[in-house]
C-alpha cells in the first residue's frame, strides 16, 4: 500500500460539482492499494498516518501528530500511485489491486480511521474527482507498506 500524506489547512473533493468530502486542518491522504495488500498493510499505513509527527508544537517544531491536534482526515483512493512508468510512455498499472479488492481494503481503511478520528471524509471510489487543497507548509510525506521509501 502506498500513501501520499499532505498536511492541509483545508481540503475538498468534488465529483460532478457535488462535494463528497471536506476537511479543515488535518491530512489529505491519497491511498493506493496494490494487488498484494490486505488489512495488515492498511492498518500499518493508518497507524503511521495518525501518529506521524508532522504538525507544529508551541516551539514551531514538527512534534505533534494528527491524533495530538485532533485534526481531520480526508481519504482519497488513487490507484495511480502504483503506476510504473519506467518503460515506454504509457504507465502500467499491473501492480494496482483490482477494483473490487481495492475498494474493500479502502473501505476497511476508512472504517478503521473512523474508530480513531472524529472527522473522516472521503472521495468517491472509482469516480473522476476534483481535489482541492491548501498544503500547509508545504508538508508532503510518502509512505509505502513495503518500506521501499
Amino acid at each position: 500500500m502506498r500513501a501520499v500524506l499532505q498536511r492541509v489547512s483545508r481540503a475538498k473533493v468534488t465529483v460532478g460539482g457535488e462535494t463528497t468530502g471536506e476537511i479543515k486542518r488535518g491530512i489529505l491522504i491519497l491511498l493506493g492499494v496494490s494487488r498484494r495488500d490486505s488489512e495488515k498493510e492498511a492498518l500499518y499505513i493508518l497507524e503511521k498516518t495518525l501518529n506521524l509527527r508532522i504538525f507544529e508544537d508551541a516551539d514551531v517544531k514538527m512534534n505533534l501528530s494528527l491524533l495530538d491536534i485532533e485534526g481531520d482526515l480526508l481519504v482519497v483512493s488513487q490507484f495511480t500511485l502504483y503506476a510504473d512508468a519506467r518503460r515506454g510512455r504509457r504507465p502500467s498499472f499491473v501492480e494496482a489491486a483490482a477494483p473490487i479488492e481495492a475498494n474493500r481494503i479502502y473501505e476497511f481503511f476508512v472504517a478503521e480511521a473512523r474508530k480513531q478520528i472524529a472527522k473522516v471524509e472521503t472521495g468517491r471510489f472509482q469516480a473522476m474527482m476534483d481535489v482541492e487543497l491548501v498544503n500547509d507548509g508545504p508538508v508532503t510525506i510518502m509512505l509505502d507498506s513495503d518500506k521501499t521509501f
